[in-house]
């Protein structure tokens, strides 16, 4: 794993060794060194270093250091020359110039033009983002690239893990990244977990990206309560949606189309739905969304919900309630068992489903309702088994005894 919280200060410290002992020589001397390979192998640069100074040698080589991507180089020799500039990149003194100098470095890196090349990028990123201190808000745009080129060649887990951990590790720097930056880095995760198939957490990221605007401004998360919304809805493991609703950009679209649609596979059976799509067939074919695949995760949706009510159900309640053939109830209520969301015993031979425990659609106050009074029959029943246990420790052994 490239990129982990928990062992940053190690790893800042391992960064910074690394990228010093890179090249046993000073910086001047690595400087011509690295003008001097760029020029080997095509690049438009001058051997003599510069007389503005360093900064400025470093502005030059950075402009053509994509140069070695599309060259003879091998990945070594290229990985070799991008560490040299991150050695260099460190020793510079912080200021607006550094921060410009590592954008440009971070902006050629996510240029990567093949898989290879792009896991070496990902390596130097990971030991710039280290090497650099803590404090430094520029480790947050070396992170967004880290995202952007790990989403590229399939690793975007070796740089995310959750939300927590990165929020923790971002906010070291002084001064933390802004929400807009947040909301930007959020977005991009979404989208590269999503590409990379990564559906549960990308979900996640995006309710998380949702939470960070206010009532005051739900309405600019428009796009993304949109992209939220039909995300979920065409994920098929995810199920449970009402926490949706409670998100402020979420109930910004109250009375639109999406919001509409939303609500059926919150609370509502697959008649509703089939209601909806027939009324609304474009709507539907314009978000992307599979019409088949619709109705596959409110037929389980449904048998859910019937499952809340009835700890028995008949095959031909079944077959009326999802709109199934004879033939095709005993695979549905296999399937739907698979995901767990009911537990129940299929009786063939009696043509019967018996419901042994369920996952709600919703929890609102009356799921509430429903745990206050069972936590509170424990409670109750856990007494008299104390107080039982307690009498009989305190009666005396053999009985009273008579005088």
């Amino acid at each position: 794993m490239l990129f982990s919280p928990s062992a940053a200060a190690s790893q800042h410290t391992a960064a910074v060794m690394s990228v010093y002992t890179f090249l046993e020589i000073d910086v001047n001397s690595q400087v011509e060194e690295l003008r001097a390979y760029l020029k080997e192998v095509g690049a438009e640069i001058a051997v003599e270093r510069s007389p503005k100074g360093l900064e400025d040698d470093l502005h030059k080589i950075i402009g053509v250091c994509d140069t070695a991507f599309s060259s003879e180089a091998t990945e070594p020799e290229v990985e070799a020359l991008l560490n040299s500039i991150v050695s260099v990149l460190i020793v510079v003194p912080v200021g607006d110039k550094t921060e410009s100098l590592i954008l440009a470095f971070c902006e050629k890196l996510a240029k990567a033009p093949s898989n290879r090349l792009g896991h070496v990028c990902l390596r130097v990123l990971n030991l710039l983002f280290h090497a650099l201190p803590e404090n430094l808000g520029v480790r947050y745009h070396v992170y967004y690239t880290m995202v952007q080129v790990s989403g590229q060649i399939g690793q975007i887990q070796a740089v995310y893990q959750c939300a927590e951990r990165m929020r923790s590790t971002l906010n070291t720097a002084q001064p933390p990244p802004s929400t807009e930056q947040m909301q930007q880095l959020l977005r991009l995760l979404h989208q590269t977990l999503l590409a990379n198939k990564i559906s549960e957490d990308a979900s996640k990221v995006m309710i998380e990206l949702l939470g960070t605007y206010t009532t005051e401004n739900a309405s600019q998360a428009r796009e993304d309560a949109h992209r939220c919304i039909i995300a979920s809805l065409a994920d098929p493991t995810t199920y449970i949606m009402d926490h949706l609703l409670t998100l402020k950009p979420v109930k910004f679209l109250e009375g639109e189309l999406i919001h509409d649609l939303l609500t059926i596979f919150v609370s509502e059976k697959l008649p509703g739905y089939i209601h909806f799509y027939n009324n609304h067939k474009e709507f539907i074919s314009s978000l992307g969304l599979d019409h088949e695949a619709n109705v596959r995760k409110m037929r389980l949706l449904t048998f859910m919900q019937m499952a809340e009510s009835q700890s028995e159900m008949s095959f031909e309640v079944i077959m009326q309630e999802l709109q199934l053939g004879a033939e095709e109830v005993e695979g549905f209520i296999i399937e739907a068992l698979k995901t767990k969301l009911v537990s129940a015993r299929m009786d063939q031979s009696q043509h019967k489903v018996f419901v042994s425990s369920r996952v709600h659609r919703t929890f609102g106050r009356n799921q509430w309702q429903a745990l206050h009074e069972t936590l509170t029959g424990w409670r109750t029943n856990l007494t008299l088994v104390k107080d039982s246990m307690q009498a009989i420790v305190t009666a005396p052994i053999g009985g009273s005894k008579k005088e």
